[in-house]
């Protein structure tokens, strides 16, 4: 799902690529460089023009100090991959770097992130920062370790066109999962060759299996995934059952993409430069992110998408509690652990995220801004049509378990997705397995259920 977003895998890192991790090793050592270490696709290019912004008036702030940008080209398994690598020892490991909110526990626990407490303290513009999006880089010892750039949510996105022709009234506006499916079976019938709706899932898709894909469907049934209060696990849970099920549905009649199209991790460039476009697909699950690639001077500009495209809440599993289920993510930045410039370091994090910078940004990526002085700028609401209503979607957002274990749970939510929509196995079998691996991950003592 990209951004605190997780989005779908685009490249695979080679171990050629990963060797080249100790190429600067050396860049840094005496302090007076900090390197600055960050993820660019070829649809994530926000994050990279930022910081070509911001580099030359560090340095003409800084004298003395130079900045090496160093953007990793990679999806976003393959990012925490090769960072990961970087970390494991201090001449490698980056001063300044990109920092998945799920990831800021595991990677605190982990020795790789510098406590951010005194710095903030003296940082007046951390007051406009929104204080639910500050606990997203808060580790389990109350301290924050990471600063966010911005949110997201999710809900459906949808061809109007695609929609209409298959006898749909709009604006379509389900309220339970049978309403998808049965809209999907619409659009089956009218036009079998288009994709009536997808469901992000499987191993190649990443987290974005999850947060744009279980866990839409997960947080919307009455079982929790993780228990807070007690902080366990919960397994044997008919929503997990359900939820596979309801992917296997999708699958078992055509309705989602082909499983082969589906496991290829460059399916989102279809989705948006080619299925919506063209009219091809009804529906999707997707994060308030969309518009940034169609966008003038988008990846796949498309002007049309204001008028075609429509958006709609995802519904609980029988339209019970709030009616409807969003999940939020978010990426930050964080500064070394290990780095000789910490106070260089985070004095370039601070400028990246001043309001010029952050409103830009949130503006580029089409992020939810988690300043308020970004939120309330007249140029932010109006650089997005859609930015209001997923906005609004916040009411109804859940957000991942801030747990170290979390990033191995997430990857056998995956798997179980993937052995599902592949016919591998049934839903009970694939949340059985599911279950199994979540106790040798934690052990029983943390499990419930």
């Amino acid at each position: 799902m990209r951004r605190t977003r997780a989005t779908i895998a685009l490249t695979a890192v080679t171990a050629a690529s990963l060797a080249l991790i100790g190429c600067t090793a050396d860049a840094g050592d005496d302090g007076d460089t900090i390197r600055v270490v960050y993820q660019k696709t070829d649809g994530f290019v926000a994050l990279d023009d930022l910081f070509q912004k911001v580099k030359p008036a560090f340095e003409e702030a800084n004298p003395g100090i130079t900045v090496e940008l160093e953007p990793i080209v990679a999806d976003e398994g393959d990012y925490a991959t090769k960072l990961a690598l970087m970390q494991q020892s201090a001449d490698t490991a980056p001063d300044v770097f990109y920092e998945d909110t799920f990831r800021v526990r595991s990677d605190v626990d982990a020795g790789y992130l510098l406590n951010l407490d005194e710095y903030l303290a003296d940082w007046d513009d951390w007051e406009q920062f929104n204080e639910g999006a500050k606990e997203a880089g808060r580790a389990d010892d109350g301290s924050i370790y990471a600063v966010p750039l911005g949110t997201d949510t999710r809900g459906i996105w949808y061809s109007k066109s695609v929609l209409q022709a298959a006898g749909v009234a709009l604006p379509w506006e389900p309220k339970t999962w049978d309403d998808i499916l049965e809209t999907a079976r619409k659009v089956k019938q009218a036009s079998p060759d288009k994709v009536a709706f997808n469901v992000y899932s499987g191993k190649p898709a990443g987290e974005g299996s999850v947060m744009q894909g279980f866990g839409m469907l997960m947080y919307g049934t009455e079982d929790p995934l993780y228990d807070a209060d007690s902080k366990k696990w919960v397994t044997g849970s008919q929503g997990f059952v359900d939820s596979l099920a309801f992917i296997e549905t999708l699958y078992a009649e055509g309705l989602a993409p082909a499983p082969d199209v589906a496991l290829d991790g460059s399916m989102w460039q279809k989705l948006f430069g080619e299925w919506f476009p063209g009219g091809q697909i009804a529906g999707t699950i997707e994060g308030s992110w969309s518009p940034s690639f169609w966008k003038d001077g988008g990846q796949y500009a498309w002007p049309e998408y204001v008028d075609d495209i429509g958006v709609a809440a995802f519904p609980t599993q029988h339209g019970q509690g709030d009616g409807a289920v969003s999940l939020s993510g978010g990426w930050t930045l964080a500064v070394g652990a290990q780095s000789k410039a910490p106070d260089a370091a985070f004095d370039f994090l601070a400028m990246a995220l001043n309001f010029e910078n952050s409103l830009q940004y949130n503006i580029d990526n089409s992020q939810i801004a988690v300043r308020t002085d970004v939120a309330e700028d007249p140029s932010y609401l109006e650089a997005n049509p859609f930015i209001g209503y997923f906005t609004d979607l916040v009411t109804y957002t859940h957000f991942r378990p801030a747990t170290a274990d979390y990033p191995q749970i997430s990857a056998e939510i995956q798997a179980a997705t993937e052995a599902v929509m592949t016919g591998q196995h049934s839903p009970e079998e694939a949340a059985a397995a599911y279950d199994d691996a979540v106790v040798g991950i934690v052990g029983e003592e943390n499990v419930t259920g």
